[in-house]
């Protein structure tokens, strides 16, 4: 990529590609960018920056906005999961998370605070938590030191999903110092790794990525 911004620099690409993309795929990542580059406007806010992340990562991944069919949805979830780090052949997600990363990627990984049965607990005052996050950390560690990059990939979005529901759902308080390190860690992150997904994709422009949940309607 070029000197310039990543996302310029993929916009750029999207544009010279156009032809080449089917509609859904066009449209998938001409939707992801859009954030991406919003994103990239809020330097100092960090809440703005993880979700605004967190929307340009939807816009490539969820192809699915129906409750009934959750269970479909994290099938495919996982499968466009591991279709990303198959075709990543230059190991840039691993890299992303083993060297860029790795100490937000442990930070998430040891904080109960981004783990969805702690929240299910506390509503329920139990402590039944406890054995499922550490069978998870010791999961996810085992995943980052055998470079098992799809299960680690898919434990650490999990728990940004957590981060995400807690800020866009009104779970903590805008710019507050409590949650502040792992906001910031979980937006570093998904501003890194956007822009490998969305490059993987142009690359491989004609891999099956599913369908939109929301296609243009015509």
């Amino acid at each position: 990529m070029s000197s310039a911004s990543p996302v310029s620099a993929l916009k750029e690409r999207l544009r010279e590609q156009r032809d080449l993309l089917n509609e859904l795929q066009s449209t998938r990542l001409h939707r992801a960018l859009s954030w991406l580059a919003a994103a990239e406007q809020q330097a100092e806010d960090d809440d703005l920056r993880f979700i605004l992340g967190w929307i340009s990562f939807n816009a490539c991944c969820v192809v699915e906005d129906d409750p009934q069919a959750a269970l479909e949805e994290q099938q495919a979830f996982r499968q466009l999961i591991e279709q990303l780090v198959r075709l990543d052949t230059d190991e840039r997600i691993y890299h992303c998370l083993w060297h860029q990363f790795s100490g937000p990627v442990r930070a998430l990984i040891k904080n109960p605070y981004v783990f969805a049965p702690f929240w299910r607990s506390q509503r329920l005052n139990n402590d039944d938590w406890r054995q499922l996050f550490d069978l998870s950390s010791v999961a996810a560690l085992n995943a980052l030191s055998r470079k098992k990059v799809a299960e680690l990939l898919g434990i650490v979005l999990d728990r940004l999903y957590v981060l995400h529901h807690q800020v866009v759902r009104g779970g903590a308080t805008y710019q507050s110092r409590v949650n502040r390190e792992q906001v910031k860690d979980g937006a570093d992150l998904l501003l890194a790794l956007m822009p490998v997904m969305i490059d993987i994709m142009l690359r491989h422009n004609d891999r099956d990525w599913g369908e939109l949940a929301y296609p243009v309607v015509k």
